[in-house]
């Protein structure tokens, strides 16, 4: 994954923000049935979501179990218009 554009940069502070960024990456390819690769464009290259919601709320959204996390961002992500 990192070698496909995803890398520790200004927006993502520690290894600990990338692991959660590649962990929502990984579970939202699941959910939706595509791959990893997919999701991260939408979500990085196509709209900057990855960094203004994913590692914005990181703070509050790590403490939270899969199941949550990922039906959150999936509801912000429709309210934002992402499409994947």
């Amino acid at each position: 994954m990192i070698g496909s554009g995803l890398q520790m940069n200004d927006r993502i502070k520690n290894t600990d923000e990338l692991e959660f960024v590649i962990f929502c990456i990984e579970n939202l390819a699941i959910r939706l049935k595509t791959d990893a690769e997919h999701i991260y464009t939408a979500l990085a290259e196509s709209s900057s979501f990855l960094y203004d919601y994913i590692v914005a709320h990181y703070d509050v959204l790590h403490t939270q179990d899969k199941e949550y996390i990922i039906n959150d961002i999936l509801e912000a992500m429709d309210q934002c218009g992402i499409k994947v």
